[in-house]
């Protein structure tokens, strides 16, 4: 892959005032904060919150039962970023310019975490996606809040809908659709969706589709958070494996993934791996130089 100077332009996307203020801060050692007031650090020149998972649960369940104000707030959007993701930023201007428009980024991978304490602002936690699915699971449970779930296959869909009504049996399920459709009918399937007046919306339909049709249906919908899941709906239904806890510790999912499904993850992580932790550490080069040619 071939390295991208625009990657680290954490300003790449027209008109993202918001983000040069936030990595204006960054580059001054100074905290700083996203479009939801959340404190971020700075990963591959991009504004990741440090926050672990029970804050990011609170605040999802904060914003949920507030519903539509008229303030114009709209809807939060959730990404996350991880080495793929990272990589695929650094060759896809498109993909770039869609994580800019996130409210929030959240680290699902222990690698930047561990990054993150080179920036002077660590990251709490890594916040997997698998992980949040079930805290937001049981905390929506609990306080009346409802998912839509969006991607997969109908199998896979119907599958992890079914899971989700056995382990939280309270849990309204707004609706829920498959992922396999053109983008012609992106309008008509965000009406659907608009419809259904969830509190949470799951969409896993890969990188960089999701990402891009979140940022669409953010336009339409008046409150709730939008989170991009990728295939996550495929570990609750035994189409993939977890790693063992002691793997997930020592930030080697991805090795446990390429062993198991070699396929399908085996070239991805040969090649990703290395590209995003070059991005993420030339990024970390960048901040601390920026940093001291500001003290003299």
């Amino acid at each position: 892959m071939r390295y991208s100077p625009a990657a680290f332009d954490p300003c790449a996307s027209i008109g993202k005032a918001g983000a040069m203020k936030r990595v204006a801060s960054a580059m001054n050692g100074k905290a700083a904060t996203n479009r939801s007031g959340m404190e971020t650090t700075r990963i591959a020149g991009f504004p990741v919150v440090t926050a672990g998972r029970q804050a990011l649960t609170d605040r999802m369940a904060a914003d949920c039962k507030r519903g539509p104000d008229g303030a114009g707030r709209g809807s939060v959007l959730v990404f996350d970023i991880n080495g793929h993701g990272i990589s695929m930023a650094g060759t896809n201007r498109a993909y770039r310019d869609a994580l800019h428009q996130a409210d929030m980024i959240h680290a699902d991978g222990g690698v930047w975490v561990a990054m993150s304490r080179l920036t002077g602002t660590p990251i709490e936690e890594r916040s997997a996606t698998t992980d949040m699915m079930t805290d937001f699971a049981a905390r929506c449970e609990r306080d009346g809040l409802s998912f839509y779930i969006l991607g997969g296959t109908e199998e896979v869909n119907q599958a992890f809908c079914a899971f989700l009504k056995r382990e939280y049996p309270r849990l309204r399920i707004a609706g829920s659709r498959n992922g396999y459709f053109k983008a012609e009918q992106d309008a008509e399937v965000i009406e659907q969706i608009a419809a259904a007046k969830a509190d949470v919306i799951w969409v896993g339909m890969g990188k960089p589709r999701e990402q891009q049709f979140s940022i669409a249906l953010r336009r339409r919908l008046d409150h709730g958070w939008i989170v991009t899941c990728g295939g996550c709906y495929n570990y609750f239904v035994g189409e993939y494996t977890r790693a063992p806890q002691w793997m997930q510790s020592a930030n080697l999912e991805w090795l446990h993934r390429m062993a198991t499904e070699p396929r399908k993850f085996a070239w991805r992580y040969i090649t990703t791996n290395p590209h995003s932790l070059a991005l993420g550490l030339w990024d970390v080069l960048k901040l601390k130089a920026s940093r001291s040619t500001k003290a003299r």
